[in-house]
């Protein structure tokens, strides 16, 4: 099956070999369709409320009955994408949502798809053409790259379609993607690469392929010598005097960073007086401290990506816990660009292999910015990043999304289909000291079936199962300020308003 819509003589040999008009408990039927690039295609009702995925993933259970589909579509002659759609046997919501995947992919995001399926969706998901973790299975096969970037969730994305035609009888009403990280990349590639398949799109802090090469820069920077290296029981430390220095810019001292675009740490203060101990930081640490909160730039000062912001310490690990970079940073360089697993990271340069990865990710996994077709068509996109993201620098999304804007002509008329929200405290898709749920589907819902846009996001933030803090989201640039009255963990104490501009030019 090509990258552009799905040809005539396809839906007309489906029309012709099994009726577009099914009834929901036709499920085994849907095997007998004549699917162009599909093979060992599966379908059977599931009532048993559970599904036990392939491989060692969990059971998932509460499910609604469903007729589960299970094809493996062959684009190309060495591809193999893995799908599965699931159909609502009763109370199907009209509607289709697909699921992206994380990290290199690899395999089924069954937990969205349960999701989607008890909201009422019929759902999809692939694992972007290869099993397992990592990036290895690029190495001589470059349309698995293809595939793993952009084409699994296309095809993906027909085929499901194709499939909810034949068993209801008629198109979904609306078609939505949520991912997160690589899902969020992923989600951002088919608004670019094909604007018609999707009306609205959420884009959860979207991995930037150049963000690996910015992690391999703090690997190199951070501990490739061990003099360098800041040991974990020290970050509590630090995340003190960062909250000490940052907590009360926004005008209330709350353990949270509102806006980090304005928090500037003097790590020197944190410097030994005497001998090494764990409330203060070397030398050499300081310096490290320094480079981990600062943006990969060349010699000549080119910025390459943006920096982790203040509030991330207490999971610097991820990034500068040594002693290597994590593959999913790694693989990149490895398999990607050097096609050799024995790449030694230590001999990196961030100016030469951030240039050779551009050169082959650009027209490939890159993000473009260039969204006007996915706007004109009237759809819209739902952009989120946690402040506290350890894994992908957030500015990155705010540099994307002001790119998109910019191109726009008019931040204006750019807000009726594109909004950005940064989340304080939030870890990387979830997690951390501030409110990291959200109802992401039921927003985007509004403001694609009804018109509502969302001015204000409402969070909450979970404690063992008990809500403890909510706070309002706020369309970037605006921030969240406390009125001065009321419970600072209720989010009707916050309004959103524009940022302090002068904190931000202090920059």
């Amino acid at each position: 099956m090509t990258d552009g819509p799905i040809a005539p003589s396809i839906v007309l040999a489906i029309a012709f070999s099994q009726p577009m008009t099914l009834p929901a408990q036709s499920c085994e039927r849907l095997t007998q369709m004549t699917v162009t690039n599909a093979s060992h295609v599966e379908a059977r009702t599931i009532t048993s409320g559970s599904v036990q995925p392939d491989g060692n993933a969990k059971t998932v259970s509460g499910l609604p009955p469903f007729c589960r589909v299970t094809a493996t579509l062959t684009p190309t002659t060495d591809s193999q994408i893995r799908i599965e759609v699931w159909l609502p046997q009763s109370n199907w919501n009209g509607k289709f949502l697909a699921v992206g995947s994380g990290g290199w992919g690899g395999s089924i995001a069954y937990a969205g798809m349960a999701d989607a399926l008890r909201r009422g969706y019929a759902t999809s998901a692939t694992d972007d053409g290869h099993t397992g973790e990592g990036a290895s299975f690029v190495v001589g096969h470059p349309q698995k790259l293809i595939d793993f970037a952009y084409r699994a969730e296309h095809e993906m994305t027909v085929e499901a379609k194709i499939l909810i035609k034949a068993f209801y009888g008629h198109d979904a009403r609306f078609s939505y993607w949520n991912g997160c990280s690589g899902g969020g990349r992923e989600g951002l590639l088919q608004a670019y690469r094909y604007p018609n398949e999707f009306n609205g799109i959420i884009a959860g802090e979207p991995a930037n392929i150049r963000r690996n090469s910015w992690a391999l820069w703090l690997a190199v920077q951070t501990f490739k010598d061990p003099a360098d290296h800041i040991p974990g029981e020290k970050y509590p430390m630090i995340h003190r005097a960062v909250l000490d220095a940052c907590d009360g810019n926004d005008g209330l001292k709350d353990g949270l960073i509102e806006n980090p675009e304005t928090c500037h740490v003097n790590f020197k203060k944190l410097e030994c007086k005497g001998a090494d101990g764990p409330d203060c930081l070397t030398p050499r640490q300081v310096k490290s401290a320094e480079t981990i909160i600062s943006p990969a730039a060349t010699p000549a000062g080119e910025v390459l990506f943006p920096r982790l912001q203040p509030g991330t310490e207490l999971r610097w690990n991820r990034l500068a816990g040594g002693p290597k970079p994590a593959d999913l940073f790694l693989d990149e360089f490895r398999y990607v660009v050097y096609g050799d697993p024995q790449w030694d990271w230590r001999g990196s340069n961030l100016e030469r292999d951030a240039a050779r990865a551009h050169a082959i990710d650009k027209d490939v996994d890159e993000l473009n910015p260039h969204l006007s077709a996915y706007a004109e068509r009237g759809g819209k996109l739902l952009i989120y990043h946690g402040w506290a993201d350890q894994q992908v620098a957030p500015g990155a999304s705010v540099e994307f999304y002001n790119s998109v804007v910019n191109l726009d002509g008019d931040g204006q008329k750019a807000s009726n289909w594109i909004r950005l929200f940064m989340v304080p405290g939030m870890a990387h898709c979830s997690g951390g000291e501030g409110p990291d749920t959200f109802d992401k589907i039921g927003v985007l819902e509004q403001w694609v079936e009804h018109g509502i846009p969302p001015s204000r996001i409402v969070a909450t933030h979970y404690t063992e199962g008990q809500v403890d803090r909510q706070r309002p989201l706020c369309p970037y640039p605006q921030v969240a300020r406390y009125n001065g009255t009321g419970k600072i963990d209720d989010a009707s104490s916050f309004t959103c308003s524009a940022p302090d501009q002068s904190a931000v030019t202090r920059r």
